[in-house]
């Protein structure tokens, strides 16, 4: 018997589901014009996988090439934006948190290509913010004492 998904999602019309056998590791909200367009919003909030963490239910997203290196996967039924691949990174997935069944679940860490975020957009936060990708990592999560 397989254990309880941690986590679970899919699209707006329900043609794509999957679930997770685990947390994410990490979690962001890029602010980067391809984010922006493929999603269709001023940002995108991400979290992130190792591929064998997630089961697709129903059937896998279709990827579109944004870049020689970058797949982005949606829905082609309803059009949600659902995945994002780097080939450079085979062993890794990142998914959109909006589609969880639950977003509350997953908060992000950090934002990245803030240089490219709108002016309008204010942000009250306590995450770190990188002008572009993030180039150290991110801070150790504090231990709880007990």
């Amino acid at each position: 018997m397989s254990p309880a998904p941690v986590l679970s999602g899919g699209c707006l019309c329900g043609a794509i589901r999957y679930h997770s056998s685990n947390a994410p590791f990490d979690a962001d909200h890029c602010h980067c014009r391809q984010c922006q367009r493929s999603v269709g919003s001023v940002l995108a909030s991400w979290m992130d996988f190792k591929r064998s963490q997630i089961t697709w239910l129903t059937r896998s997203p279709v990827e579109y090439p944004s870049s020689e290196k970058i797949r982005r996967g949606f829905c082609p039924h309803c059009g949600a934006s659902i995945s994002y691949r780097h080939l450079d990174h085979p062993d890794y997935l990142t998914l959109t948190i909006a589609s969880l069944d639950n977003p509350n679940q997953v908060a992000p860490n950090y934002h990245i290509h803030t240089r490219s975020q709108v002016s309008w957009l204010q942000i009250n936060d306590n995450c770190r913010r990188y002008p572009q990708q993030r180039t150290e990592p991110a801070p150790a999560p504090q231990q709880k004492n007990e």
